[in-house]
């Protein structure tokens, strides 16, 4: 049986999920702080039948290296505004965005997300992360990121008193009755009164409870913490892109932590990154994966090799051979897998930046045709390694428009992705229940 596949258009930069994808020759950085731009991305996801637009975010600009300031195209605008305003253009899709844990507090975000639940009827979504770079810790009075496993414990704590601020109120606490003068129905609200390690939250939310009872929650990370979070709380899971054998033992692990946490693992979707590169031909493919690995000039490619394995190779050519330090500790920063410290753990010879740069890039991309790019989905579906798929465009808004002038029609028409969008909330799409109100004994 063909299972229904989800899809997320990803939004990581404006100008793609490449470092350098605004060099492209069809992007426009002179546009991407512009609803214009965002508009174009948003009505092309949906014009190709997508579960959800998906909005990365950091809480800081990355001027750790030189590189990140002359050569990083990461300018964002603010995810929740954008996505309001986005509400207005789009009719179907979800909007998904990314909020942190640390740097916020559970009664903003309960009412922004709520606020855009009822604004776009039923479409909103959470994308739920820790934060994890000193960057952010210092535009919030620290100097230091809080512990990677207390960042989990607060953040777990943050959903829960998000829900209980959801759950303020019965669907139908507001009669608004005219001839009796009572607009809210008092026995049918719920003060949260939460009391916690982290937060001290009173309630009630003054917003009535979402459309989606719950927006829908995606967590990304792929550490032990992160996993346990998601299997225990989250409706989705944004995880990375890996070999097939790895990704399958990485769904099946995950599933199973759902399971145990009391959870139906088959309403719970793993949704790994993939990053296209579609042409009309294979070469056509090749010459712009190429040309995109070609735009990314040597200055960032050492220093984000640098960055990634934790050793400081700046000042190197990045043709210049170096020897890996193993022992270099970056778990405070994600304890994710690393597999570019990996690949260099288990490599017998030296290597250059721009060898491990380029070797990264190719792991994490799927070249090819439309049927190429449909098999390679098709064929992670049905293995059981991924429900669905968050596609990053490397180059926008090429690169998106590639794939739903090429690739979506072929998943239509092997019947993998829905043709037309079928009427309800984003929850409904996702074949996700809308969550009872809980109100405590």
């Amino acid at each position: 049986m063909t299972r229904r596949i989800h899809l997320g258009a990803f939004a990581f930069h404006p100008g793609g999920a490449h470092v350098t994808g605004w060099r492209h020759e069809t992007a426009r950085p002179d546009r991407h702080l512009t609803i214009g731009h965002y508009k174009h991305f948003a009505q092309t996801a949906e014009r190709g039948v997508f579960d959800t637009i998906f909005l990365a975010d950091g809480l800081y600009f990355w001027d750790r290296h030189p590189s990140g300031v002359d050569h990083y195209g990461q300018l964002r605008l603010e995810p929740l505004t954008l996505l309001s305003a986005l509400a207005v253009h789009t009719s179907h899709i979800g909007l998904a965005a990314t909020i942190s844990t640390t740097y916020n507090e559970p009664y903003h975000v309960a009412r922004s997300l709520a606020s855009l639940d009822h604004l776009s009827r039923g479409r909103a979504a959470w994308n739920l992360v820790t934060s994890r770079y000193d960057e952010e810790a210092r535009n919030f009075g620290g100097d230091h990121h809080l512990d990677h496993s207390r960042r989990y414990e607060r953040g777990e704590e943050f959903v829960r008193t998000v829900e209980e601020l959801w759950d303020s109120w019965d669907d139908d606490a507001f009669p608004a009755d005219r001839q009796s003068g009572i607009f809210a129905d008092r026995s049918r609200l719920h003060t949260a009164d939460h009391r916690g390690e982290f937060f001290r939250v009173r309630g009630p939310l003054n917003i009535a409870r979402p459309p989606q009872g719950y927006p829908v929650q995606f967590q990304a990370g792929g550490s032990p913490a992160g996993q346990q979070l998601a299997a225990r709380t989250a409706d989705a899971v944004f995880a990375g892109y890996r070999p097939l054998a790895e990704a399958q033992a990485f769904y099946a692990g995950l599933k199973q932590q759902v399971e145990d946490a009391g959870r139906d693992p088959e309403a719970f979707h793993i949704l790994p990154t993939l990053q296209p590169v579609v042409g009309s031909t294979r070469s056509e493919a090749e010459d712009l994966a190429e040309q995109l690995l070609a735009s990314t000039p040597d200055a960032l490619i050492v220093e984000d090799v640098s960055h990634s394995i934790g050793q400081d190779l700046t000042g190197r050519s990045a043709d210049e051979p170096f020897e890996f330090e193993p022992d270099t500790d970056t778990s405070n920063e994600s304890r994710s897998p690393n597999r570019r410290a990996d690949a260099l753990r288990t490599g017998d010879h030296p290597a250059t930046p721009r060898q491990v740069y380029a070797r990264s890039f190719r792991e994490g991309i799927v070249v090819g045709t439309a049927a190429e790019v449909a098999d390679t989905i098709e064929e992670r579906v049905e293995t059981r390694a991924a429900d669905g798929f968050i596609v990053q465009s490397l180059t926008l808004p090429y690169s998106l428009d590639r794939f739903v002038e090429l690739v979506t029609p072929e998943l239509q028409r092997r019947g993998l992705t829905p043709e037309s969008y079928a009427p309800g909330t984003l929850r409904d799409r996702l074949g996700l229940e809308r969550p009872a109100r809980v109100v405590p004994a």
